[in-house]
């Protein structure tokens, strides 16, 4: 998102965070602009029964929880590492200075934000059909388009049955029941408990570049 070499110049600093460890929790105030070095977190609500609701993934140069950076309000949901992961954070008075100096920064985000928000457009009217499937194949629609959760070498879906099933509020079971007849209609390739786009995937490949980047062990 901004160059590591800006961020350090204007005085951020990592810090690293073990796998499950919160980052920042769900209603606190925002004091630090963060961006991913390594690894990734997961962006998500909690229920009081421990459940999530899935807003996204957020990995190596991307950065996270930046909605109350610019309206002063506590956070939307909470940010939990899936694995081993670094970030860079800066006090928010220093990055909002940043942007007045440098306004193409700004633009990027304006950029970043529109993204998100069409995001949502899509996945609110994909949830408005009640319809497993359609919702299913309408995400992994928006996925194909748009490069977003998958690898673009080998078309492997970067999210598992639990994750998808978290972000578009289904059961794990009615997840796993969709995307078998998916593959039976030849939409989607099924290798290893790994889904691949299209009828053949690139399931053949001895590993995924994304996944080698993340180093993530998400269960499938």
């Amino acid at each position: 998102m901004i160059d590591t070499n800006v961020l350090l110049a204007w005085g951020a600093a990592y810090r690293k965070l073990l796998p499950g460890e919160i980052l920042f929790k769900e209603q606190t105030h925002c004091h630090f602009y963060y961006q991913v070095v390594s690894g990734q977190l997961r962006w998500t609500n909690v229920d009081d029964d421990g459940s999530e609701y899935l807003q996204g993934l957020v990995n190596a140069g991307e950065c996270i929880g930046e909605l109350p950076l610019f309206d002063d309000e506590p956070y939307a949901a909470t940010a939990i590492a899936n694995n081993e992961v670094t970030v860079l954070f800066l006090e928010k008075t220093t990055f909002l200075k940043l942007l007045q100096e440098q306004p193409q920064i700004h633009f990027q985000f304006s950029k970043l934000l529109t993204q998100r928000l069409r995001f949502k457009f899509h996945m609110l009217k994909s949830l408005a059909r009640h319809n497993p499937d359609k919702i299913i194949r309408s995400v992994l629609e928006y996925f194909n388009h748009t490069g977003n959760h998958k690898c673009n070498v080998c078309h492997k879906i970067l999210l598992t049955r639990k994750q998808i099933a978290e972000m578009t509020s289904l059961r794990v079971e009615t997840v796993i029941r969709v995307m078998r007849r998916l593959e039976a209609n030849r939409e989607v390739s099924i290798s290893r408990g790994k889904v691949y786009l299209g009828a053949d995937g690139c399931c053949k490949k001895e590993s995924c570049p994304v996944d080698a980047l993340l180093n993530f062990t998400g269960n499938g």
